[in-house]
């Protein structure tokens, strides 16, 4: 996928992701931004920092977007090919973004 054509935080997201960098990634979303994932929920940046720097550290997760899909004005959907040192891997998740003034407002990661 040509990844220009997604939105500059997502791409800030992906970038972060891939570094390892909990602290570009919790930047992406807003102060009172939530995350859902695996039945959990993150809520503010400090939540969102911590859950993705002991993910990091658990599963070392390289995320490749596959395709991105704008559902309306703030609502998108990133399918991302992610691998790590996690069973399963690779496969490709679903992130349903919510984004607001280049911010992530919310994000629901799906299988």
């Amino acid at each position: 996928m040509d990844t220009t054509d997604l939105p500059k935080v997502v791409l800030g997201l992906v970038k972060a992701q891939n570094d390892f960098d909990a602290v570009a990634y919790a930047d992406c979303f807003t102060e009172n931004a939530e995350v859902f994932d695996e039945g959990k929920t993150y809520k503010g940046k400090d939540e969102i920092k911590a859950w993705i720097e002991d993910a990091n550290k658990r599963y070392q997760v390289m995320m490749k977007p596959v395709a991105y899909t704008k559902m309306s004005d703030t609502s998108s959907v990133l399918s991302a090919e992610i691998s790590g040192s996690f069973p399963g891997s690779p496969l490709v998740l679903q992130y349903h973004l919510n984004i607001k003034e280049e911010e992530i407002h919310s994000l629901e990661i799906t299988s």
